[in-house]
């Protein structure tokens, strides 16, 4: 990891600070099956304006600055952010009793162009459909790196389990940030920020969306 990127985040004095390059609005649908077992969670992210223009332009679309896309150019555009290397785990975590869930790649990916802004869903398939019962269910949008920036701005909804509630936990910013400061400013300049345990910061910044259902 790099130690100009983390110290830039946090601000220290001597530095700017830096900020995601890329933000995205995101929706989450988690769906249940009748005994409420978790199965899918669906994903819809809406890319900023000045990212979606450079993308429309990598694809060659919305051509007439319409701020909308052809049925041909969604066509072309479905799919254009779910080919994703191994290993990664489209920015999402989703946790159950303290143990992070494996889920599948995206499927059934969208696109399409809302007022000049690119927005794609796809479907993410969980290992296993675990029961939720006792302890919430956790989700997490985010970039470990913070280079991309995930608001949960877009509908959050459960679909299947009714009697499950919701709930929405903003981040301590303020007191993440202080209490890496203060970490940081008790090592040396030249110290590696992986062998001194230093996280990245993603997660630390990322809203969580948390679901508990009443015990079958």
């Amino acid at each position: 990891m790099k130690k100009w990127l983390t110290l830039l985040c946090l601000g220290l004095p001597g530095t700017a600070l830096a900020h995601p390059h890329i933000f995205v609005d995101t929706g989450l649908i988690v769906v249940f099956d009748d005994q409420q077992r978790l199965t899918h969670v669906r994903v819809t992210w809406a890319y900023d304006d000045f990212y979606s223009l450079l993308i429309a332009e990598d694809y060659g679309v919305d051509n007439d600055g319409d701020g909308a896309l052809t049925p041909q150019e969604e066509a072309t555009m479905s799919g254009f952010d779910a080919n994703w290397v191994p290993g990664f785990n489209g920015d999402l975590e989703v946790m159950l009793d303290g143990q992070l869930l494996t889920l599948s790649g995206p499927l059934e990916p969208t696109a399409t162009m809302k007022d000049g802004r690119i927005v794609s869903t796809h479907l993410r398939e969980v290992t296993g459909t675990p029961l939720v019962g006792g302890d919430p269910l956790s989700l997490k949008a985010f970039d470990e790196t913070y280079y991309t920036a995930y608001e949960l701005s877009l509908p959050l909804e459960v679909i299947g389990a009714p009697t499950c509630n919701m709930e929405r936990i903003e981040p301590d910013i303020d007191g993440e940030l202080a209490a890496m400061r203060a970490q940081l400013l008790r090592l040396d300049p030249s110290a590696d920020l992986e062998e001194n345990d230093i996280p990245l910061i993603g997660g630390q910044f990322a809203t969580e969306m948390r679901i508990s259902c009443p015990s079958s």
